[in-house]
Protein backbone atom coordinates (compact mmCIF):
# COMPACT_ATOMS: atom_id res chain seq x y z
CA UNK A 1 0.00 0.00 0.00
CA UNK A 2 1.23 3.21 -0.77
CA UNK A 3 0.41 6.09 1.92
CA UNK A 4 1.25 9.75 0.97
CA UNK A 5 2.07 12.37 3.83
CA UNK A 6 0.53 15.94 3.57
CA UNK A 7 1.78 17.24 6.53
CA UNK A 8 1.70 20.65 6.50
CA UNK A 9 -0.82 23.84 7.23
CA UNK A 10 -2.22 25.46 4.08
CA UNK A 11 -2.57 28.87 3.58
CA UNK A 12 -5.54 30.48 1.89
CA UNK A 13 -3.45 32.03 -0.93
CA UNK A 14 -2.16 27.85 -1.16
CA UNK A 15 -5.95 26.49 -1.61
CA UNK A 16 -6.09 26.08 -5.51
CA UNK A 17 -2.48 24.67 -5.29
CA UNK A 18 -2.99 22.47 -2.26
CA UNK A 19 -6.15 21.19 -4.54
CA UNK A 20 -4.17 20.29 -7.73
CA UNK A 21 -1.80 18.44 -5.25
CA UNK A 22 -4.62 16.40 -3.59
CA UNK A 23 -6.05 15.79 -6.56
CA UNK A 24 -2.56 14.42 -8.56
CA UNK A 25 -1.97 12.20 -4.86
CA UNK A 26 -5.39 10.54 -5.52
CA UNK A 27 -5.08 10.40 -9.69
CA UNK A 28 -1.44 8.46 -8.64
CA UNK A 29 -3.23 5.65 -6.58
CA UNK A 30 -2.12 6.50 -2.99
CA UNK A 31 -4.33 4.07 -0.80
CA UNK A 32 -4.20 7.07 2.08
CA UNK A 33 -2.68 10.78 2.87
CA UNK A 34 -2.03 11.76 6.40
CA UNK A 35 -3.29 15.20 6.98
CA UNK A 36 -2.43 17.80 9.69
CA UNK A 37 -4.65 20.37 8.97
CA UNK A 38 -8.32 19.94 9.29
CA UNK A 39 -9.02 21.92 5.85
CA UNK A 40 -7.20 19.91 4.02
CA UNK A 41 -9.24 16.84 5.24
CA UNK A 42 -12.58 18.61 4.40
CA UNK A 43 -10.89 19.71 0.89
CA UNK A 44 -9.34 15.90 0.21
CA UNK A 45 -12.44 14.44 1.23
CA UNK A 46 -14.56 16.35 -1.41
CA UNK A 47 -11.57 16.04 -4.13
CA UNK A 48 -11.19 12.02 -3.79
CA UNK A 49 -14.09 10.45 -1.81
CA UNK A 50 -12.69 6.89 -2.20
CA UNK A 51 -9.37 7.86 -0.95
CA UNK A 52 -8.33 7.26 2.97
CA UNK A 53 -7.83 9.98 4.89
CA UNK A 54 -5.65 9.54 8.21
CA UNK A 55 -5.40 12.56 10.72
CA UNK A 56 -1.60 12.70 11.48
CA UNK A 57 0.03 13.16 15.30
CA UNK A 58 0.80 16.58 13.85
CA UNK A 59 -3.20 17.16 14.47
CA UNK A 60 -2.99 16.98 17.71
CA UNK A 61 -5.63 15.21 18.25
CA UNK A 62 -5.72 14.72 22.59
CA UNK A 63 -9.31 13.51 23.01
CA UNK A 64 -12.84 11.50 22.37
CA UNK A 65 -13.98 14.66 20.97
CA UNK A 66 -11.30 14.96 18.62
CA UNK A 67 -11.22 11.82 17.25
CA UNK A 68 -14.70 12.16 16.58
CA UNK A 69 -14.32 15.79 14.76
CA UNK A 70 -11.94 14.02 12.85
CA UNK A 71 -14.09 11.14 11.77
CA UNK A 72 -17.17 13.51 10.85
CA UNK A 73 -14.76 15.40 8.70
CA UNK A 74 -13.48 12.19 6.92
CA UNK A 75 -10.62 10.63 8.83
CA UNK A 76 -11.30 6.92 8.40
CA UNK A 77 -8.40 6.94 11.17
CA UNK A 78 -6.01 9.14 13.70
CA UNK A 79 -2.88 9.20 14.77
CA UNK A 80 -3.13 10.38 18.14
CA UNK A 81 -1.24 13.30 19.86
CA UNK A 82 2.32 11.26 20.48
CA UNK A 83 2.77 12.39 24.53
CA UNK A 84 -0.78 10.75 25.37
CA UNK A 85 -0.18 7.97 28.14
CA UNK A 86 -1.21 4.59 27.66
CA UNK A 87 -4.08 5.20 30.08
CA UNK A 88 -5.03 8.34 27.71
CA UNK A 89 -5.33 6.25 24.79
CA UNK A 90 -7.14 3.68 26.77
CA UNK A 91 -9.72 6.18 27.51
CA UNK A 92 -9.68 7.67 23.87
CA UNK A 93 -10.60 4.33 22.45
CA UNK A 94 -13.09 3.42 25.19
CA UNK A 95 -15.06 6.56 24.56
CA UNK A 96 -14.90 6.07 20.94
CA UNK A 97 -15.09 2.41 20.26
CA UNK A 98 -18.43 1.27 19.11
CA UNK A 99 -19.73 4.81 18.23
CA UNK A 100 -17.33 6.01 15.83
CA UNK A 101 -15.80 3.96 12.95
CA UNK A 102 -12.18 5.27 13.07
CA UNK A 103 -9.34 3.36 13.74
CA UNK A 104 -6.77 4.75 16.46
CA UNK A 105 -3.23 4.56 15.71
CA UNK A 106 -0.53 5.97 18.38
CA UNK A 107 3.28 6.90 17.40
CA UNK A 108 5.65 4.33 19.23
CA UNK A 109 9.03 5.10 18.13
CA UNK A 110 10.75 8.29 16.97
CA UNK A 111 11.31 11.89 17.52
CA UNK A 112 9.35 13.24 20.37
CA UNK A 113 9.34 17.40 19.91
CA UNK A 114 9.71 20.03 22.10
CA UNK A 115 6.73 21.46 21.62
CA UNK A 116 3.33 19.60 21.69
CA UNK A 117 2.83 16.97 18.79
CA UNK A 118 5.13 18.73 16.61
CA UNK A 119 3.05 21.65 16.63
CA UNK A 120 6.80 23.83 17.08
CA UNK A 121 7.32 27.34 15.96
CA UNK A 122 10.91 27.88 17.34
CA UNK A 123 12.79 26.06 13.94
CA UNK A 124 11.00 29.33 12.18
CA UNK A 125 11.45 32.31 14.56
CA UNK A 126 14.96 30.60 14.61
CA UNK A 127 15.89 30.38 11.18
CA UNK A 128 13.15 31.14 8.79
CA UNK A 129 12.46 26.37 8.51
CA UNK A 130 8.59 25.85 9.87
CA UNK A 131 8.16 22.86 11.24
CA UNK A 132 4.48 23.00 10.73
CA UNK A 133 5.40 22.89 6.55
CA UNK A 134 8.07 20.00 6.78
CA UNK A 135 11.28 22.17 7.22
CA UNK A 136 12.01 21.48 11.13
CA UNK A 137 15.75 22.20 11.27
CA UNK A 138 15.73 20.26 15.25
CA UNK A 139 16.91 23.19 16.92
CA UNK A 140 15.78 21.84 19.94
CA UNK A 141 18.43 18.58 19.57
CA UNK A 142 21.31 21.01 19.21
CA UNK A 143 23.29 21.35 22.49
CA UNK A 144 23.62 24.88 23.85
CA UNK A 145 25.25 26.92 27.00
CA UNK A 146 23.75 28.51 29.71
CA UNK A 147 24.75 31.62 30.77
CA UNK A 148 24.10 32.57 34.60
CA UNK A 149 24.27 36.23 35.67
CA UNK A 150 27.31 36.52 32.23
CA UNK A 151 28.60 33.49 33.40
CA UNK A 152 28.81 30.43 31.38
CA UNK A 153 27.66 27.66 33.98
CA UNK A 154 29.10 24.21 32.48
CA UNK A 155 26.07 21.97 31.62
CA UNK A 156 28.43 18.85 30.85
CA UNK A 157 26.02 16.54 30.12
CA UNK A 158 23.16 18.38 30.10
CA UNK A 159 23.81 20.81 27.36
CA UNK A 160 21.00 19.30 25.20
CA UNK A 161 18.46 20.76 27.56
CA UNK A 162 15.68 21.29 24.90
CA UNK A 163 15.60 17.67 23.67
CA UNK A 164 13.43 15.19 24.97
CA UNK A 165 14.99 12.27 23.34
CA UNK A 166 13.34 9.89 21.58
CA UNK A 167 10.24 7.88 21.97
CA UNK A 168 11.02 4.08 22.42
CA UNK A 169 8.17 1.66 23.17
CA UNK A 170 9.62 -1.43 22.28
CA UNK A 171 9.58 -3.12 26.03
CA UNK A 172 5.83 -1.60 26.26
CA UNK A 173 4.44 -3.50 23.00
CA UNK A 174 2.55 -5.93 25.34
CA UNK A 175 1.11 -3.17 26.88
CA UNK A 176 0.09 -1.39 23.96
CA UNK A 177 -1.31 -4.34 22.72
Amino acid sequence: RGYVTYNTLVFDSELKEAARGLAGIADAGADAILVQDWAVVKMAREIAPWLDIYGSTQMSVTNAAGVRAAHALGCSRVVLARELSLDEIRKIHQETHGDVACELEMFVHGALCVSYSGQCFSSEAWGGRSANRGQCAQACRLPYEMLVDGQLHPLGDARYLLSPGDLYTLRDIPEIV
